[in-house]
């Protein structure tokens, strides 16, 4: 992670000129033109070109090995092109964040963000140190002098409120907590940290230095469903540009509307979020390959004409000019075929009954723990429902639950009838690593022929050589599609999926979707891709230490449904007093009801400070005004008038001293959070 003044990089070219020229009314900050690199003499992309404006929101997509991190790298001033140009605005800052990589760093996790802040931090102390002079009895008697010095404290002060100087304390409060780290955190040391705790740190740091461009290479790494969501947030009002590689493609809709497209080593540019890009390649796809066969039929007519009649003195002319027309056309490239991808289905060998699985105040956990309770569901035919959760609620323990794979606390479950299961496990526990890929799934189905289950295989990309790999050596993504197999032939109508998008590349994951979309029977699943969860559920079951909820919609009906009920349980908490129920509440709903206290008061803190610092900056104004009319001959030769400015002064100070005292205190509670 870095941020870097690019005026010395050597990634520019050497005739690198100010760009000054601009689209809309936003300046092009940054213009790469022509780019190629080669490792050993071989060539990962040819003649790249792209334009990044100072507003633009721009995600770069392309299959694993495409150079996508390559070319970002090579944008940052990383590596240099083997051939072509880089050009930037004078003064570009870029902040860097390559894929894996922490803030690496001896200080406490507050004294690292503060320099962020350093220029402001300064600029803070000399304004003490002003009012300090402006209070002093000697300065005060010096008209001169306190005029001097209060139009220093003025220019000074413009410059610090416009830097965000009152706020910068709570802007990095507001990002550390965006990562999940809290008042109790700031003193510990970075180096301590584990390595996903380095990388949040890494990028909030980043965050906080606004760099004039904002280059990601997979961002959502390692941070969890909540804190994507936040990053997202304040990612789409990020007041700057941003270039972002993320195979997470919700977090991609949310927070670009331009793609690049990486693919067989050229570049095309979509004018849109990454949904938008998906349906315009299909649509560009289909366009090239229609004008390729058009114009292969016509190449066809024409050489038959001229094989016919070149031969006929009547007919002779006719078919030379036909062919200088052929020799002269602009030949269409066959347009190359997109990268392999799995192709397959489910189809259930029956149909089951309508209810599918009935779940009455089913508790669930381990060791008599437990971890969710009451839990109700009632499942019908056709449905596809996502469960929703934090991690460690019992998402999974529910799942293997229902399949009597762990035993129940309390409460009942039932299968309706002629209902078949097929369950497909997170931790892919039913591979068997001896065997290879292919008797993998042969020794479930030994009277299909040996052919045959190659054939399945290989429609999951398991051709060749790579059908005799034994299951221990595969990848986790070839055991994902292995996996896969075995589920689609056993031919279930009720498919239970933990997580089956894991080790999924993009590809695999979309015609994964697309199979179940077109499954004809009932979906249980957990997943924690948004994207996924957005084109494939009709319902979510959100699971709590208090049991479920459903939700009869999306992953986008689902959020927008919570943030109204986060809403509504504010304001009847401000206008209602809190009632105690007399019945007893164990541990666990008491650490839940106390979580979303501490949620209520968090915003209301956050609402006072935001208040309070607005308050300040017209407290400010109005004493700058009162120090400068002190300044006027008119008053300070006037006693009278004096001394009504210094009343007037001293009220404002007073005033100022009190708020900024609430302020702090409301600060401080808030970092108790």
């Amino acid at each position: 992670m870095w941020i870097l003044n690019f005026l010395n990089s050597q990634a520019i070219s050497d005739s690198m000129v100010k760009l000054t020229e601009k689209e809309g009314d936003f300046v092009i900050i940054l213009q790469a033109n022509n780019l190629t690199k080669r490792f050993n003499g071989e060539p990962i992309f040819s003649d790249l070109s792209l334009t990044i404006n100072s507003n633009s929101k721009i995600g770069l997509v392309g299959q694993n090995g495409a150079g996508k991190s390559t070319l970002l790298k090579m944008l940052v001033g990383e590596t240099s092109p083997s051939e072509g140009t880089i050009n930037q605005k004078k003064n570009l800052t870029i902040g860097y964040l390559p894929q894996n990589t922490g803030l690496h760093s001896d200080r406490t996790i507050i004294a690292e963000m503060r320099l962020a802040f350093s220029t402001i931090i300064q600029e803070e102390a000399q304004l003490h140190k002003l009012e300090g002079q402006i209070s002093d009895p000697k300065i005060n008697s010096n008209p001169a002098k306190l005029a001097e010095v209060s139009k220093t404290y003025d220019q000074l002060q413009a410059d610090f409120t416009l830097k965000n100087g009152y706020g910068y304390r709570a802007e990095i409060r507001t990002v550390l907590a965006g990562f999940g780290f809290y008042e109790a955190d700031y003193e510990r040391n970075i180096s301590e940290l584990s390595g996903g705790q380095q990388t949040r740190l890494a990028l909030a740091k980043l965050l906080l230095e606004k760099p004039d461009l904002l280059a990601l290479d997979e961002p959502t790494n390692h941070i969890d469903m909540e804190t994507t969501a936040w990053l997202e947030n304040y990612l789409q009002s990020y007041n700057g540009a941003l270039l972002v590689i993320s195979h997470d493609r919700y977090f991609m809709d949310k927070v670009v509307n331009e793609i690049y497209n990486l693919d067989h080593g050229v570049m095309d540019y979509y004018k849109g979020n990454y949904t938008h890009y998906v349906a315009e390649k299909v649509h560009r796809q289909a366009i090239a390959e229609k004008n390729f066969e058009k114009q292969q039929r016509k190449i066809k007519k024409e050489e038959e004409f001229v094989q016919k009649n070149i031969a006929r003195a009547s007919t002779t002319k006719r078919a030379q000019a036909r062919q200088k027309q052929l020799d002269k056309m602009n030949v269409i490239n066959k347009p190359k075929a997109t990268h392999g991808t799995a192709h397959f289905r489910f189809t259930p060998e029956r149909k089951s009954g309508n209810v599918v699985l009935d779940v009455d105040d089913l508790g669930v956990g381990y060791d008599n723990v437990e971890l969710s309770y009451p839990i109700n569901l009632h499942l019908k035919n056709h449905q596809r429902m996502a469960i929703f959760g934090p991690n460690g609620i019992g998402k999974s323990t529910f799942l293997k639950t229902i399949l009597g794979k762990l035993s129940k606390i309390r409460g009942t479950f039932q299968f309706g009838t002629g209902v078949s299961v097929g369950y497909y496990d997170q931790q892919q526990a039913s591979l068997h690593p001896e065997k290879d890929v292919l008797h993998e799934l042969w020794d479930d189905y030994p009277t299909i022929p040996e052919g045959e289950i190659r054939s399945i295989l290989g429609s999951f990309l398991f051709s060749g050589l790579s059908v005799e790999k034994s299951v221990a050596n595969l990848s986790g993504g070839e055991r994902a599609r292995l996996l896969l197999t075995k589920l689609s032939m056993n031919k279930d109508n009720f498919l239970v999926l933990d997580e089956p998008t894991n080790h999924l590349d993009i590809d695999s994951i979309d015609v994964l979707e697309k199979a179940l979309l077109n499954f004809a029977g009932t979906i249980l699943f957990i997943s924690h891709d948004r994207y996924f969860i957005n084109r494939l559920a009709t319902d979510i079951m959100e699971l709590g230490a208090d049991g479920s909820k459903i939700y009869m919609g999306n992953y986008d009906y689902y959020a927008a449904k919570k943030a109204e009920e986060a809403e509504i349980e504010e304001h009847e908490n401000e206008t209602n007093p809190t009632v105690t129920k007399a019945e007893p509440v164990s541990d666990t709903k008491q650490r839940y009801q106390a979580n979303k206290a501490a949620q209520r008061e968090k915003r209301k803190l956050t609402r006072l400070i935001d208040e309070l610092e607005t308050k300040l900056t017209k407290i400010d104004d109005q004493k700058s005004e009162i120090e400068q009319a002190m300044t006027l001959p008119e008053n300070y030769n006037d006693n009278e008038k004096s001394q009504a400015l210094q009343t007037q002064l001293d009220e404002v100070t007073k005033a100022q001293t009190a708020a900024e005292t609430k302020w702090e205190n409301a600060s401080l509670k808030l970092e108790e959070y």
